[in-house]
């Protein structure tokens, strides 16, 4: 049976997110500790009319990253 792309993820933003947030909640331990890759202040567009913002900012820990190692297990074990 051919596993569904979708579902992988799915499972791997799923775990990105609860990462993050268990990283939040113990915020001077060690699965808050990481880096943060983006601008540093947003990117305007404006032509008069039009304003166009562009920003991005990711913050990568290693709560996040057990995340990311705990829902590669779980689609591994989906049948």
């Amino acid at each position: 049976m051919r596993k569904n792309s979708w579902a992988c993820f799915l499972l791997i933003l799923a775990g990105i997110v609860l990462g993050g947030f268990i990283g939040n909640l113990f915020p001077n331990t060690w699965l808050n500790y990481g880096q943060t890759f983006g601008f540093s202040a947003p990117i305007v567009f404006d032509i008069g009319i039009l304003c166009i913002t562009f920003g991005l900012t990711l913050k990568v820990t290693i709560a996040s990253i057990l995340g990311i190692v705990v829902a590669l297990m779980v689609y591994r074990f989906i049948k």
